[in-house]
């Protein structure tokens, strides 16, 4: 019997089931490479602060350094010609053992090392990983599961975020946590390894979320890329002082509270329809406009904590921060698209690079104010403020375009 759209051949399986392994394969890869490698650090944090292993300043520079990786990471994909799955592999194991050197050794010297090279391999993992699904998914013609993909950092999110709940609540050590998500990683690699198969080298790798989407978008003509590039370095700075010490809030918020360790997985439980649902917005809907929804949506979250310091103001502010995490990549590199065409890649790097400096800065700026204040309140204001004039920024830009056309 012949194979048919919804049957199978001498195993070979349909378009739709190899579309649905690659996305949840691609999934998995950013779970690790997001979820582990980069915010495992986050519901750790507290615990490794509460035994005094470490402290908010030097909690701070760890998370700079990872994000500082990142942006290294990212810009080092733009050289890199290597077969994508080999690097996706590699990137994905060698951030495996990274978790677990973090739950291995005790000295602030490597483990400013090894979140520094955890961060440039999230970045490999992140970038190639979903280049090479949203080419295969569009060679399959199944695009639209490219939200999938991008629900994956959510996914890691929440599960790291539930199994250093457990940690605490078995008064385990913070190491017991970092070795946790270590093995978790490897079960997770082990799992998907088959999928990421020797391929072909690829063209240039993609640098963001939507880059590789199928819809061919106008260019804009004359349009300055200055105001996309820096407007969306605020996104970056806005939430990652949320992303890095919400939990930490939670807990000087609410003392002796059960709930401060569950906001943060519920934040990423919001990332993944948030994924799905920013990829399936109408290309045709003004970028800049949905940017703006997406930062005051953001900076409202970030703020919630001190204007509600109780259970519904920090769940309520996770839900506004975690729903438009992805959607901003998502049409940021729309809004490149429409500015450069399909020569937009320049540009896609360029912006993830500013938002990179801004996840760099967000922790640095966070600590001497938390020195001085005694609390987290002036640093969040500082990063729904940068949200808000993100908004302001991409509204007043949009009418004065509007104003310039013919």
């Amino acid at each position: 019997m012949s194979a048919t759209s919804t049957g199978t051949s001498a195993g070979v399986p349909t378009r739709e089931r190899a579309a649905w392994r690659i996305a949840l394969s691609c999934m998995l890869a950013l779970s690790i490479a997001m979820g582990i490698g980069r915010f495992a650090f986050t519901p750790i944090l507290p615990l490794m602060l509460h035994e005094g292993i470490i402290d908010i300043q030097h909690g701070s520079w760890l998370a700079s350094l990872n994000y500082a990786g990142y942006f290294i990471g990212a810009l080092s994909c733009m050289v890199l010609r290597l077969t994508p799955t080999r690097i996706v592999r590699f990137a994905l194991a060698a951030t495996a053992v990274l978790t677990l050197a973090m739950g291995v050794f005790d000295n602030f010297i490597v483990w400013a090392a090894v979140r520094t090279a955890a961060g440039v391999m999230s970045a490999w993992a992140m970038v190639f990983s979903a280049g090479w699904g949203f080419r295969k998914l569009a060679e399959l013609r199944m695009p639209s599961l490219g939200g999938v993909i991008f629900a994956g950092p959510g996914a890691g999110i929440v599960v790291t975020g539930i199994l250093a709940s457990l940690n605490a609540s078995l008064h385990w050590p913070a190491r017991g946590g970092w070795l946790i998500c270590g093995v978790l990683a490897i079960v997770l690699l082990a799992t998907i390894w088959r999928t990421f198969a020797a391929d072909s080298p690829a063209p240039a790798p993609v640098h963001s979320a939507k880059a590789a989407s199928p819809h061919a978008i106008q260019h804009g003509s004359g349009e300055s890329v200055v105001p996309l590039t820096v407007l969306y370095g605020l996104a970056g700075f806005g939430y990652i002082i949320t992303a890095t010490f919400l939990p930490v809030i939670a807990r000087q918020a609410l003392p002796g509270s059960p709930w401060p360790d569950l906001f943060w997985p519920l934040l990423g439980l919001m990332v993944m329809p948030g994924a799905i649902i920013g990829a399936r917005a109408p290309v045709v809907w003004d970028n800049r406009v949905l940017l703006a929804i997406c930062y005051l949506m953001q900076g409202l979250g970030v703020v919630l904590g001190i204007l509600m310091p109780n259970v519904a103001g920090f769940a309520i502010g996770s839900l506004l921060v975690g729903l438009p995490f992805t959607a901003i990549s998502v049409y940021g590199v729309r809004e490149a698209r429409r500015l450069r065409g399909d020569n937009a890649n320049g540009l896609i790097g360029l912006i993830t690079a500013s938002y990179g400096i801004g996840q760099i800065l967000g922790p640095l700026v966070a600590a001497p104010l938390v020195a001085h204040t005694g609390s987290f309140n002036v640093a969040l204001l500082c990063a729904s403020g940068a949200l808000a004039a993100g908004a302001a920024g991409f509204l007043w830009e949009r009418q004065r375009s509007l104003g310039r056309a013919p």
